[in-house]
């Protein structure tokens, strides 16, 4: 496996994460820095044992030592966690969480009013 091979399985994470996890960034290594907490464990190790070995690629010597079946194995796991996601999926979830949040809030306030309320004998 060649250094332009890993650095474009690199770039493809890449790409991925800008496009279903909107993290913006110039490469894999910043992208990770600021969105790695996005991803499950896994799935972030992979990815940084990517970089890394993106990294390596970029050094003859050091492109010797890449052993091919883990890039292959970190990739897959990056591009599978990855290609299943959907953006609007994820917006759409973090919406419906923040209603409940609001919902379940009210409706303790309203049971709060109503117990003190029934305390002061007004009902």
């Amino acid at each position: 496996m060649s250094a332009v091979t890993i650095q474009q399985m690199a770039d493809r994470v890449a790409g991925l994460m800008e496009e279903r996890l909107n993290v913006r960034g110039s490469g894999l290594a910043a992208k990770l820095r600021k969105g790695g907490r996005l991803l499950p464990r896994k799935v972030r190790v992979a990815a940084e044992s990517l970089a890394d070995f993106a990294a390596k690629a970029e050094n003859p010597k050091l492109l010797t030592q890449i052993n091919i079946k883990e890039v292959a194995a970190a990739y897959d796991i990056c591009v599978r966690h990855l290609s299943a996601l959907q953006a609007g999926r994820r917006r759409a979830n973090m919406l419906v969480g923040m209603a409940g949040s609001v919902a379940l809030i009210l409706l303790l306030v309203g049971a709060g009013l109503v117990a003190f309320m029934w305390w002061r004998g007004l009902l």
